[in-house]
């Protein structure tokens, strides 16, 4: 494969003399090369589509004109501090301090509207009367975030001697010290700009104030405010999901830019609360305990840290800091005596218990706390306990950690809604929010229609699938299935054999009998397996990792050599902590291609649905599409292509510590594009771009994703270089665009250099986007619009190339489209064929019978990380790290690596 090796030329350096010395007044200039680096940016749209059915389409876009475009918003920086100079840090502070700042001087201001995003920007329509202002705001009712419950305010403003005892009541008063100085100004023509292709800094920071000025609308109503998303302290919007947590349901709300103009974008949102109430309710909600005493304290001063409460009966609000070091019985703390005095002149002290100083200084009745640890509400040196019967958990607090699995269906059965009951919630959201009311927009002269916006949508044909023995056939609605149809590519399964963890509830040899049954009738033929192997009673309560050991010592004993195949049967459906373990020892180390399933209702079709897994594996093909077999896909067939799917999954956002999984899958065996590879590394956690597509170790060696995936892709292909390569990309946000064009790409296209310096393949870059909040309905239909509908107008981007796809047949509440946007293409695709080319790759999906709603490449990368992701069981770091940030800074800690593949599975489709 020599064409396809770099040639080493350092031989030619070693000859050359030394450079001469550089003389001590000389500046060094940026090199040419460095200096002409290209910086790509997303393209602009060629044309629109026009294959399909036309139909009228309608999205919860609202149109938005805006009366005044010759003003300017003015932006200001805001500094806040306390009285005696240190910087607010409470969150929620800021817009109490503002409120009260705007009623208190208005007139100074020349009664000017603000728009304030709660941290240090603020926004006006015209200038304030100076560039920098400065103001003393004072706040009665600020809940002492920052102070100790029994102490008086620090600061300059705490009162002394007899001034401190008229002044003790519930409610402590504090100074703030507000500069606000002049920090740019933005045109408001920059929005009409924005709708004319012309983005600018200046148009996205216009948008910024419109959106920010709706945050300050929401938070004036007492929302909770998650982005763009608002929610509202409403019984009626939550719902209970198990272990102590809510979903609560309230709605997004932001301005787009569009080719229509300028719309709201409205649609209902929902997130986790903490469930609010007692705190011991919470806390045996969320371990699932009996009774208090048998709860693990522990993990509950893990799960309450930094949650705020209300403490009863003064009704003041603190925020947990911690729990005390015992029972509330024996808990010590020294009381000052009022009226003993020692030799000194200070107060004599006593030292009493926690129990002691509520039931008996204070006469307040605690049924269940003398047994229970107190909550500690005050600073590291000097603790304020309060008995945990006294405690409520305020509402509206985000619940920030990973959710179960029966929490994550719960939370999705619970939130769906039919695409009818959305539309009227919507309409519902939009009259309450009574946005018309809002003086800044109306300042703005920002008018917001009540009528979803008409698109023209088209509906694209479902393609041609060929099966076995040479039919083809339609997909209908979006689905099919393997009724009296073989498979395309049936594999043979010769040396096999059944692993049962799940005994006794199953019988394995039923299993496998139905197996072989099921092969023959989709064209797969299994010989009788090997054997059965059963784990030993005395093993399961080993280990995970043990009982794999244990049981692969057993396999080993008994085969004559290593099995083409394993099924697997486990005790859990989901979530078996064997899973990982198992997948790793079979994968990497012995290179065994192995199926696991939970035997619980197995029937024809359950084992039907394994075995397109099975297939897929072991390098067989279920359907493909009948333009890869003649060949004939545009833009595709005539030149070697590669396709490849790009994702990068990350821990939840409690787990500062966990690696992020970047996962590469690659086409193989051109003209096919339904037969995948995937190349999978860790990288520093939270770290969205990938960072391994090119690791040069040497002037030979490179360890990255890339070289793996090209070089299959030259073995598999008839020793063919892809001349085309085309890039979907999941999971990143407008604003990283840029840097998938350029970061991203370089390293795709330094890998291809490495390997041959003369190779120039094209490129095409596509970035797949699930989490936005446009939806599309029917007009006059109570149902989801249909598979292959695919809007390219009026609200995609002024500019850029971009299309809506709804390729998928949503079953259960409201489609979500898939945005996809085309950052770069090379290769001169018309909008018809790109458009059919991603149509047609959410037909290749080798594990169900039905288009899926991304392509698949985009969906098998995600496969291939979350399986991955198994192999490295974290010692359970969602336990360890908080759960409110904590957030180590990326590359601060190294990342372990992942175990390589075994050669025999690596190219294979394991993770199917």
């Amino acid at each position: 494969m020599d064409s396809f090796e770099q040639e080493g030329n350092g031989a030619a350096l070693e000859s050359l003399p030394p450079p001469p010395p550089v003389p001590p007044d000389v500046v060094p200039i940026k090199a040419e090369s460095d200096a002409k680096k290209i910086v790509r940016h997303p393209m602009a749209r060629r044309g629109v589509g026009t294959k399909g059915q036309k139909v009228t389409i309608l999205t919860n876009h609202f149109k938005v004109s805006v009366g005044s475009t010759d003003g300017h918003f003015y932006h200001y920086s805001v500094s806040l501090s306390y009285e005696d100079g240190r910087p607010v840090d409470g969150k929620g502070v800021g817009r109490k301090v503002i409120d009260r700042l705007h009623e208190t001087y208005k007139n100074d201001l020349d009664g000017k509207n603000f728009a304030y995003d709660g941290e240090k920007s603020l926004f006006t329509i015209g200038p304030l009367p100076n560039n920098k202002l400065e103001f003393t705001v004072v706040l009665e009712d600020v809940a002492p975030t920052r102070n100790n419950g029994n102490a008086s305010p620090d600061g300059q403003d705490s009162p002394n001697g007899r001034e401190r005892k008229r002044l003790r009541r519930p409610y402590h008063s504090k100074t703030f010290k507000v500069e606000i100085s002049y920090a740019a100004k933005i045109p408001m023509q920059a929005i009409q700009n924005a709708l004319r292709g012309q983005e600018s800094e200046n148009s996205q920071e216009a948008l910024r104030v419109l959106d920010i000025i709706l945050r300050q609308h929401a938070a004036k109503q007492g929302c909770l405010l998650v982005r763009q998303s608002f929610f509202q302290d409403n019984q009626n919007n939550f719902t209970d999901i198990g272990g102590g947590v809510l979903g609560c349901r309230g709605f997004h709300s932001s301005f787009r830019a569009t080719q229509g103009g300028l719309s709201l974008n409205i649609d209902v949102s929902t997130t986790m609360i903490i469930q609010p109430g007692p705190v011991v309710d919470f806390l045996l909600a969320n371990q699932n305990a009996r009774d208090p005493y048998s709860l693990d304290w522990n993990k509950a001063k893990r799960v309450l840290k930094n949650l705020r409460i209300k403490v009863s009966p003064s009704n003041q609000e603190y925020k947990i800091t911690g729990l005390s070091e015992q029972l509330c019985k024996d808990q010590l703390f020294s009381m000052k005596q009022k009226n003993a005095k020692n030799e000194n002149g200070e107060a004599e002290t006593l030292e009493i218990t926690i129990y002691d100083y509520f039931v008996n200084h204070r006469n307040i009745q605690l049924r269940y706390s003398a047994d229970l640890p107190c909550i500690n509400v005050g600073k590291p040196k000097r603790p304020t306990y309060i008995p945990i019967e006294l405690c409520s958990l305020v509402s509206l607090q985000r619940y920030t950690k990973a959710l179960s699995t029966f929490q994550r269906a719960s939370l999705v059965e619970k939130s769906r809604q039919k695409p009818q009951e959305r539309m009227n919630v919507l309409s519902n959201v939009l009259r309450t929010s009574n946005y018309g009311a809002e003086p800044m927009l109306k300042s703005c002269g920002v008018n917001i229609s009540s009528n979803f916006t008409q698109v023209d949508g088209r509906i694209l044909p479902a393609p041609r699938l060929r099966v076995g023995n040479g039919e083809d056939f339609f997909p209908r609605n979006g689905r099919w299935n393997f009724n009296n149809k073989k498979l395309v590519e049936p594999s043979r399964i010769e040396r096999w054999a059944v692993v049962n963890f799940s005994a006794p509830r199953c019988d394995p040899n039923n299993i496998a009998r139905d197996l072989i049954r099921c092969g023959e009738m989709k064209g797969i033929r299994i010989d009788p397996p090997f054997d059965i192997f059963n784990e030993m009673n005395q093993n399961r309560r080993l280990s995970p990792v043990v009982r794999v050991e244990k049981m692969f010592e057993q396999i080993q004993s008994k085969l004559p050599g290593a099995p083409q195949f394993l099924l697997c049967l486990l005790p859990d459906r989901k979530n078996s902590d064997l899973y990982g373990p198992w997948k790793r020892k079979n994968l990497s180390e012995y290179g065994i291609v192995t199926q696991c399933m939970a035997p619980a209702r197995v029937n024809d079709q359950y084992l039907t649905n394994l075995l397109l897994k099975i297939n897929a594996k072991l390098g067989g093909l279920n359907s493909m599409l009948t333009i890869e077999q003649t060949p004939s896909i545009p833009m595709i067939s005539k030149v070697p292509t590669i396709i490849l799917g790009m994702d990068v999954s990350h821990g939840s956002p409690g787990q500062s510590d966990v690696p992020s999984i970047a996962a590469v899958v690659s086409t193989r065996q051109w003209p096919l594009i339904s037969r995948y590879r995937a190349s999978v590394r860790t990288q520093s956690p939270k770290l969205e771009m990938i960072d391994s597509l090119f690791k040069p170790v040497s002037d030979k060696g490179d360890e990255g994703i890339m070289r793996e995936a090209l070089l299959d892709f030259y073995t598999s292909s008839g020793k063919r270089k892809p001349d085309q390569i085309i890039i979907f990309r999941d999971g990143v946000s407008e604003s990283q665009f840029n840097q998938v064009l350029n970061k991203e790409l370089d390293q795709v296209i330094e890998a291809c250099k490495f390997l041959d310096e003369n190779w120039n393949p094209k490129f095409v870059v596509i970035v797949a986007q699930k989490n936005h909040h446009t939806k599309f309905f029917q007009q006059g239909s109570p149902d989801n619009v249909l598979p292959g509908t695919v809007i390219d107008n009026k609200v995609c981007h002024p500019k850029n190339n971009d299309f809506y796809l709804c390729a998928h047949a949503g079953m259960i509440g409201t489609t979500r489209p898939t945005h996809y946007h085309v950052l770069l293409d090379q290769v001169g695709f018309s909008a018809d064929d790109l458009q059919e080319l991603v149509h047609s790759l959410s037909y290749v999906y080798q594990r169900s019978t039905t288009a899926i709603s991304v392509v698949a490449p985009i969906c098998y990368a995600h496969l291939a990380a979350s399986q991955l992701g198994q192999f490295m069981k974290f010692e359970d770091a969602s336990e360890t790290s908080s759960s409110h940030g904590g957030v180590t800074a990326p590359g601060a800690i190294s990342v372990p690596q992942l175990p390589r593949l075994k050669d025999n599975v690596s190219s294979s489709m394991f993770f199917c």
